[in-house]
């Protein structure tokens, strides 16, 4: 049967690994477009045409074209009716956390752990600097969730898919979830969701597989 959704992504994006997860856990058909970032195809003017801003992911459906995971995490939940709100509240609640994973969360995890992990950089002043804020927004996530099972309304919600995005590495940028149990608790319970695949196993381009 012909996937109804293409998904442009590759292993190490936790950003497309956000939209892989939602589109595994609603039981969509979809097949991932292979993007080869590291040998410089988001640069291109072949890609530049199909996302102006040079990212994964970008989810194709129904003659849609759509960038930025907070945006598809949107679209896919309007359209599933699943992981989404219950009222208006709720939705700025799950856009208020989108938001600060975006610019809080994912930002600086997503920079460490490309500098360390793929640059192979070494610990230097922007590191220190990148960890430092790491620590901060992990503190406050895992003080968030030791009171409540997940970011908002008691329940899973494409908020939650967004924050996790990168966190599925935390040997990659250094962190240790002993130390944040609330967020150690809720990453378990996201993972036990039938349809969760590691983000090496669920999207291609991973250099230790075949």
């Amino acid at each position: 049967m012909t996937p109804e959704f293409r998904l442009y992504c590759f292993a190490q994006s936790g950003n497309a690994f956000k939209v892989a997860l939602m589109l595994n856990l609603c039981g969509a058909k979809w097949e991932p477009r292979f993007v080869d970032f590291f040998a410089g195809e988001t640069r291109t003017p072949e890609y530049r045409a199909i996302n102006e801003m040079g990212e994964v992911p970008v989810l194709e459906h129904r003659g849609k074209r759509l960038s930025q995971s907070g945006v598809i995490l949107d679209y896919l939940a309007s359209f599933f009716k699943k992981f989404g709100w219950k009222n208006d509240d709720e939705r700025r609640e799950v856009v208020r956390w989108i938001l600060w994973d975006n610019h809080k969360l994912t930002s600086y995890i997503a920079t460490l752990r490309f500098l360390v992990n793929f640059q192979k950089t070494g610990e230097t002043p922007v590191t220190e600097f990148l960890r430092t804020r790491v620590k901060t927004a992990l503190g406050i996530l895992d003080k968030h969730l030791a009171g409540q099972p997940s970011a908002v309304g008691g329940r899973l919600t494409i908020a939650d898919f967004s924050m996790c995005g990168y966190l599925f590495w935390p040997e990659e940028f250094g962190a240790n979830w002993a130390e944040y149990p609330g967020i150690a608790r809720w990453l378990e319970c996201i993972r036990s969701e039938p349809g969760w695949v590691h983000p090496y196993e669920l999207m291609p381009g991973h250099p230790l597989k075949s």
